[in-house]
């Protein structure tokens, strides 16, 4: 057998993991020298700061003047079930889930909030539901771009303008990245971890006017936790949407996401940062047409992800193997390549099929995906060639 030559070039940065994710090129400790750590959130300098955050994200994102937006706890997930929590119940809920992320919502809707009237419309990796059944005149919670399935909405045309209930769209693997169609979204949820490879804790929500309207003339049946509340005495809390946290934020973590969204301003703001994430997962997608044993979770083309792209091995001798050994062929990839330093935390999510995923967002340059391909052929062959010597 001959021996497997390791690829001559190396990524120069290694990081491809799909949260936290990459921090942008030529970010250093020195970008968030002016965070006013020692001093409390509250204060001028604060406010100041977390005022910034939301105004730059305004303004990157191109949300409308009239939609408010708001930093809170505890990442996506804490944003995603303060919109749960604070909305749903004034009528049916259509709950669509295509990965893990919004499977949870799923349970949390059904099992934690118990409401009876819900409907789940569920489909397996690699697939969108029948969007087509939706019934908007119902609320609708959706993942926008399934993180660990790699399964993306390819636009907001499924979602009528007129409808009658609330869009609440966890869209966290998508915003910076992805043309979010904010008239056709009442909620949209992310954290800054993902696609500007921010660090993590810290989640933000944006609130269409309807969704205002909501939060204020409709009272759910349950208690809400503090970090949930966004009313008071049936008015909406506008210093949340201004700066004032509901509880202590990292003004590091924030100062962070201000230089990652500064830089994202100077790159030429969100088309920059989509074309290239796009550029990214095109190295991914020339690759897997390029190579027979290799394919995309996605199955129609159009809903491919550009930023958390989910492959499965499709070799014969691969997919004969039982679904444990497959898991393990698809680690032992994900485990070479580590081991050579080349590609960190691209295994699959636990939950999806066997294979791995490759986060290709707006912070990671083009040059390294490129040299990153010709490595995923080393540690294939390489690890073709340990079934092989197993099974002699």
């Amino acid at each position: 057998m001959a021996d497997i030559v390791a690829p001559a070039a190396r990524p120069a940065n290694s990081h491809f993991s799909s949260g936290p994710c990459s921090k942008r090129p030529g970010w250093s400790l020195e970008a968030l020298s002016d965070a006013p750590l020692g001093r409390s959130h509250r204060a001028k300098v604060g406010k100041e700061k977390l005022k910034l955050a939301i105004d730059l994200t305004r303004e990157i994102l191109d949300v409308p003047a009239d939609y408010r937006i708001g930093i809170v706890p505890a990442s996506d997930t804490g944003a995603v079930e303060m919109a749960l929590w604070s909305l749903l119940g004034e009528r049916g809920v259509d709950m669509l889930s295509w990965e893990s992320f919004g499977a949870g919502w799923v349970t949390d809707v059904v099992k934690q909030l118990k409401l009876a009237d819900v409907r789940k419309f569920n489909a397996d990796y690699g697939l969108l539901p029948d969007l087509a059944a939706v019934d908007f005149d119902r609320d609708v919670v959706f993942t926008w771009n399934g993180t660990t399935s790699g399964v993306r909405v390819p636009n907001a045309d499924f979602i009528p303008a007129d409808r009658k209930g609330l869009t609440i769209c966890d869209a966290t693997s998508a915003a910076f990245a992805q043309d979010l169609d904010f008239a056709k979204l009442d909620v949209t949820t992310f954290s800054w971890q993902k696609v500007l490879g921010g660090e993590g804790g810290h989640g933000v929500i944006i609130l269409s006017p309807r969704a205002v309207e909501r939060l204020t003339t409709y009272v759910p049946a349950w208690p809400l936790p503090k970090i949930f509340r966004m009313t008071s005495g049936g008015k909406l809390i506008e210093g949340i949407f201004v700066g004032e946290t509901i509880n202590t934020p990292s003004m590091l973590c924030v100062e962070d996401y201000i230089d990652a969204l500064k830089w994202a301003k100077s790159i030429g703001g969100l088309e920059a940062l989509i074309a290239r994430a796009d550029a990214n997962a095109k190295v991914i997608f020339d690759f897997i047409a390029a190579n027979e044993w290799i394919a995309n979770l996605a199955v129609d083309d159009a809903t491919r992800s550009n930023t958390s792209v989910c492959v499965k091995i499709v070799d014969p001798q691969v997919t004969a193997l039982d679904a444990d050994a497959q898991a393990a062929f698809a680690k032992g990839i994900a485990s070479i390549l580590e081991k050579q330093g080349v590609a960190f935390d691209i295994g699959a999510y636990r939950d999806a099929p066997a294979g791995l995923r490759i986060w290709a967002g707006a912070t990671i340059e083009t040059a390294d995906m490129a040299a990153l391909m010709p490595w995923l052929s080393f540690a294939y062959e390489t690890q073709k060639a340990s079934l092989a010597k197993a099974a002699a």
